[in-house]
């Protein structure tokens, strides 16, 4: 590839860049905080899924012969981020590209959690529409649905829940904890929330940060790519829940469910939500974060090139951690830490 071409992607990539939050973090705060303080929050955590349950139109996943029971069976969780602020729903865009997706399996007998980032660039097949394109273009064809029916398509696993949240509950969650302490890995100057250009600037080293640096650091992919700005949002999505549990954060989980359920959407009752909290129960999260492998892709667009034979080995991991198919005992190159 030319230089020419190398920086004009790199420009494409800089123009559409998009709020990017840790879409995980605040359904993972229902369930590790309802675990550690109990029947204090029951009634709270309540009052804010049954505020945001949206069905989502399937009656199950195509993919499973019978419907599943989170209480007892191995489950699966579609997190897709969008960017629905005021200032994108005056420009008509709060039905448009997803920002992030993260599958979640869930692994009862376990008690533990696998987590997959999909690039939003991936050249995937939607069935929506019937070609391939983009993976975040799935949510602007047909919405939620879309997404699940393009994620199973391309992971060949049963998407049994959706959690669907606007990146202004990142900010408003981490603000709700005064803060989260996390690793900044080089120097950097990012937009805001606004969209004002350079209007966060943030130093390398360990350091607590507010929402609107947590988003800058979220977003950034200047100094690397998709994949090192995924691997980046598995990091905070761990730092939220470690302070979201911690003692000192006991009075401001009330605040954190409030950001939260203004800006959730899920089919998940309060019952479902609430089989999960026997994965925090043993007093640590199991969580194990898996990423995608590929390289650019230049056609009419860019586009990120998922490596067949990663996606392959990814889809064997979650079948075999949702109980689809025997395990094996290949060695896999990710990271797993317990939340404490």
């Amino acid at each position: 590839m030319s230089n020419e071409e190398k920086t004009r992607i790199r420009k494409l990539k800089k123009k559409k860049r998009r709020k990017i939050m840790y879409i995980l973090a605040p359904i993972l705060i229902l369930i590790t905080a309802t675990t550690v303080y109990g029947a204090v929050l029951i009634n709270k955590a309540e009052n804010v899924v049954e505020g945001s349950y949206e069905d989502d139109g399937r009656n199950g996943s195509d993919l499973r012969d019978t419907e599943v029971d989170p209480s007892v069976d191995d489950v699966s969780i579609l997190f897709v981020g969008v960017d629905q602020s005021e200032k994108r729903a005056k420009n008509n865009e709060s039905n448009g590209l997803s920002d992030a997706l993260i599958v979640a399996t869930l692994n009862k007998e376990e008690k533990s959690v696998k987590m997959l980032s999909i690039p939003r660039d991936s050249y995937v097949y939607i069935p929506e529409v019937g070609y391939k394109s983009k993976i975040n273009h799935a949510h602007s064809y047909g919405g939620v649905t879309a997404s699940i029916e393009t994620v199973e398509s391309l992971l060949e696993i049963p998407i049994d829940y959706y959690v669907k949240l606007n990146f202004e509950s990142f900010i408003d969650v981490v603000n709700a904890l005064d803060g989260i302490e996390v690793e900044v890995p080089y120097e950097l100057s990012e937009q805001n929330s606004e969209d004002v250009a350079n209007a966060i600037h943030l130093m390398p080293g360990e350091q607590m940060l507010n929402g609107e640096e947590a988003l800058a650091l979220a977003r950034t992919r200047k100094q690397d790519n998709d994949i090192e700005r995924g691997k980046r949002q598995q990091e905070i999505i761990k730092a939220i829940v470690k302070r979201s549990v911690s003692i000192n954060s006991i009075l401001k989980i009330d605040d954190v469910m409030e950001a939260v359920g203004n800006n959730m959407t899920t089919n998940m009752t309060f019952n479902q939500i609430k089989s999960f909290v026997s994965y925090g129960s043993s007093g640590g999260l199991d969580m194990e974060t898996l990423n995608l492998k590929g390289h650019d892709l230049w056609t009419d667009a860019y586009y990120y090139e998922l490596d067949e034979e990663d996606v392959s080995d990814k889809r064997q991991i979650l079948k075999e951690h949702l109980g689809l198919i025997p395990k094996t005992t290949a060695n896999i190159d990710d990271e797993t830490e317990s939340i404490n």
